[in-house]
């Protein structure tokens, strides 16, 4: 019975807690901090003037990802209270599986790999990288993040129907730009992927420049893609949009902030 007890007072305590909760709020300051070190290092190792701290810096991404370990370790421990009325074995299982379990175990996995294989790894150099997805751990204790994430589920199908749009335009804009522009520069447009490239930096307004049209007929077909890329970065800019006001009104009628007419059910101001 006490090891059950202390079980959920730790599972309390590494979840977000509250205001009231001194030991919990110690623990989120303290795991947000661990994160944005952790992420000053990744940035500043970069730089030649971190040279001589190195030492310093390795000494301390060492402390905080063993913290990392820990938290992950004591997350799967008490997964049971998380996902109520499965077992435990499962419990286990869905937060390992989850979005959260995956960044979790990802801030981690990296910084062990070099001890059980080779230093010099171009792979495992890569695969550290991997490191900067514990800055999604920050989520959790922030209510805009939360909200973000919120509105991305919420609107996921709206959202893959207008990527899938902007793909089959790309597709076709690239099919034809290669009919057109081909013959003028074989070496710019060899085949439709060079006609794609194109696509996707005029359909997503990038602009990068080193394929352009040079035709008169792929020049008017470029002009009115271009037209069509602004539409369509605008259709989920504003699914987005109409997404984070509802969410907000949400959580302002939630809150008792906004009032309902009994009635008609129109907001009162």
């Amino acid at each position: 019975m006490e090891t059950t007890s202390r079980k959920k007072r730790i599972f309390t305590i590494i979840q977000v807690g509250s205001r009231s909760d001194i030991p919990s709020r110690v623990y989120d300051i303290a795991l947000v901090a661990a994160v944005l070190i952790n992420i000053f290092i990744a940035l500043f190792e970069t730089f030649p003037q971190s040279a001589p701290y190195l030492t310093p810096m390795r000494i301390t991404e060492g402390v905080t990802v063993v913290f990392f370990t820990i938290d992950y370790i004591l997350r799967i421990w008490t997964a049971s209270y998380l996902y109520r009325g499965v077992s435990v074995c499962r419990a286990r299982i869905k937060f390992a599986l989850s979005w959260a379990g995956i960044v979790d175990f990802l801030s981690c996995v990296p910084y062990y790999l070099p001890f059980f294989f080779a230093k010099s790894a171009v792979v495992l150099r890569m695969f550290r990288i991997i490191r900067i997805l514990r800055i999604f751990r920050i989520q959790h204790y922030a209510d805009p993040l939360k909200a973000i994430a919120t509105v991305l589920k919420k609107k996921r199908g709206q959202l893959l129907s207008s990527i899938f749009i902007v793909l089959i335009l790309m597709i076709a804009a690239s099919l034809m730009m290669y009919s057109l522009e081909h013959e003028a520069q074989p070496e710019a447009f060899s085949n439709a992927f060079s006609g794609f490239w194109w696509a996707a930096n005029t359909l997503l307004t990038v602009g990068y420049g080193d394929i352009v049209p040079v035709t008169l007929a792929g020049k008017i077909c470029g002009v009115i893609l271009t037209f069509l890329g602004v539409g369509m970065v605008a259709i989920p800019t504003g699914i987005l949009s109409a997404g984070f006001v509802a969410q907000t009104e949400s959580k302002k009628s939630e809150s008792g902030e906004i009032r309902y007419c009994p009635g008609c059910g129109r907001k009162l101001d």
